[in-house]
Parts: structure tokens; sequence; C-alpha cells
């Protein structure tokens, strides 16, 4: 007589789908997570003109390249492609079009104007379980980082 194993320890059996699991339930639950905490640093942030790191998604022209359109883009903003450049911190090309970049408040105004951009955000990085949870250490990073 055979016996069917319960399905939580098919997870348990099969380390790989439990894996896949997990990246799907937090690559489903990131954005709504983005867009809920998105706007909350922009409310808060001083007045000064201090520089933040923000993720910047551009509709990049197919067939143009991906480090000269976010360059070009960013040129306006900073006063220079040499400024642009010097701000530049990364660029995304595979996944989704863009780069982060150092900017103040009045740039990251000025930059969702600019034609191609479709969205900046201030980079974050969220504690998802502190030492109450046991798991001290553990952190995520909002964004394509």
């Amino acid at each position: 007589m055979k016996t069917e194993s319960p399905r939580h320890l098919l997870l348990l059996r099969n380390p790989s789908l439990l894996i896949l699991l997990f990246l799907l339930a937090a690559a489903t639950a990131s954005p709504l997570v983005q867009i809920a905490m998105a706007a909350e640093p922009e409310q808060q942030a001083p007045a000064t003109q201090e520089a933040a790191v923000h993720i910047v998604y551009v509709d990049r022209p197919e067939g143009a390249d991906a480090e000269e359109f976010h360059i070009r883009t960013l040129a306006p903003v900073c006063g220079s492609e040499e400024k642009a450049k010097d701000a530049v911190l990364y660029h995304y090309k595979h996944a989704a079009s863009g780069f982060s970049a150092k900017l103040t408040a009045e740039q990251v105004e000025d930059l969702k104007k600019q034609p191609g951009v479709l969205q900046v955000t201030p980079s974050q990085t969220f504690q998802l379980h502190g030492s109450e949870g046991g798991h001290a250490g553990t952190t995520r990073t909002m964004g394509l980082m």
C-alpha cells in the first residue's frame, strides 16, 4: 500500500522548488513594496541640496547604446556630460534600462521632465528581519541592484 506524502514534504525534498517559490514570491512582492515606499523618502527629505542615490528607469530607443543614452539623458540636468558621467554609479542594460546616480532633489525634479525618463525613485535598503525576528542582518535592497 502506497501512502502519498503531504505537499509540504514535497517542498522539503526538493530544495530547487522551494528556492523557486521563494524567488517568485520575492519578485512579485518587490514592485508593491517599492511603489508603497518610494514616495515616503521624498516627503521626508530635508530642503538641503545634498545628493542621494536614485534609480532612474528610462525608455531607451531601440538600437541606442545604453550608456550613451543614459549620459545624454542626465547631462542637461547635471550641466555637462562629464558631470553626468561622474554622477552615474551604475548602468542597467539587461532586465531593465536605466541607471543609478547621485542626484539632488532639484536634479530629480528636472530629470523627471526629460524625454524618455519613466521613473526616478530613491535607492533604499530595507530591513526585512530585525534582531527580534532572529534573522539579524538580513537585508533586501530595493531597486535593481
